[in-house]
């Protein structure tokens, strides 16, 4: 059956104390061991005797022992304080040094062009860190879903996160496989699009992505139809790939497939620039040593802004 527990304000004040004296058998020799004085001591327990309801020591001029209540409340206490020590100089020591578990909320397209090669040099240069890379589209809580931090595209960060460059701003590009611009044709104008088949992005809100274009400065916004929807880049591209139609993505995404030749760039002087990707995280959370690394490293490693 499940108990309704609940630990009332100042429920641990005067444990240190008791658990000294009941080590010492002793107030003075107890409060010698804690730096305090012995009245101190003797007003911390009596202040939980109080709380609890129940006399804990038996006190003569000569000694002081447990009550039947005290050796009770040893036996529990003591193992609970002892494991609250020890939790504490855990948390305190992963606040002190670069260490522990960092876990990143990441979209797929990021992790092969940025991260796999700055994953591996940082885990080699912070051995006692360990890296947790969650591949999602989603526009997660971090702090609800227990994040460190987040890496995303700047446009799609919220303006109360600090962010940190991780790249130059990026160019989005429009790209499609020479089997499908020979049998589609090629568009020369950003109106054309109307005309193909245009692979569509689904947000994490369950919106269409519209296709953003520059010309000459004036931003254009087009709405596309097309046969396929991905709610990820890395998936819309390799449906690119094998001619299901045109499809605008980052321009790092496209390279290695474009130098391959497997896509060819179209509508090139329309493409428009995106901020770059950052990391970001919660700019009211202090900052823990291991992800004070992370962006240290970051910043240290020139190809991350290239």
């Amino acid at each position: 059956m499940k108990q309704n527990f609940t630990v009332r304000q100042g429920a641990l004040d005067g444990v240190e104390a008791f658990l000294s004296v009941a080590q010492h058998r002793s107030f003075r020799r107890a409060a010698t061991a804690l730096g305090v004085t012995p009245s101190a001591i003797s007003q911390a327990v009596r202040a939980l005797e109080a709380r609890l309801g129940a006399a804990l020591f038996i006190r003569t001029t000569r000694s002081v022992g447990l009550t039947e209540a005290g050796e009770r409340f040893l036996a529990r206490a003591r193992p609970a304080f002892e494991e609250l020590i020890a939790a504490s100089g855990a948390a305190r020591e992963l606040g002190q040094r670069p260490a522990g578990l960092l876990r990143l909320t990441v979209p797929r397209s990021v992790v092969p062009i940025l991260l796999e090669p700055l994953v591996a040099s940082f885990c080699q240069a912070f051995p006692e860190i360990e890296v947790e890379l969650a591949a999602s589209e989603e526009l997660v809580d971090l702090a609800a879903e227990g994040f460190d931090a987040g890496i995303r595209l700047g446009q799609f960060i919220a303006p109360d996160m600090v962010a940190v460059r991780l790249t130059k701003p990026l160019p989005l590009v429009i790209v499609g496989s020479p089997a499908y611009l020979a049998r589609r044709g090629r568009p020369e104008r950003p109106d054309d699009l109307r005309e193909h088949a245009c692979l569509r992005l689904r947000r994490s809100n369950g919106a269409f992505a519209s296709w953003s274009l520059d010309d000459k400065g004036h931003p254009i916004e087009i709405v596309v139809s097309g046969p396929f929807i991905a709610n990820d880049f890395p998936t819309m591209l390799g449906a690119a790939i094998e001619g299901v139609g045109l499809a605008q993505v980052p321009a790092p995404l496209a390279t290695g497939a474009v130098t391959a030749g497997k896509l060819v760039h179209v509508l090139e002087q329309f493409s428009p620039m995106t901020p770059g990707v950052f990391l970001y995280y919660p700019g009211h959370r202090q900052i823990m040593p291991k992800l004070r690394a992370f962006i240290d490293h970051v910043k240290g490693r020139s190809g991350a802004a290239s």
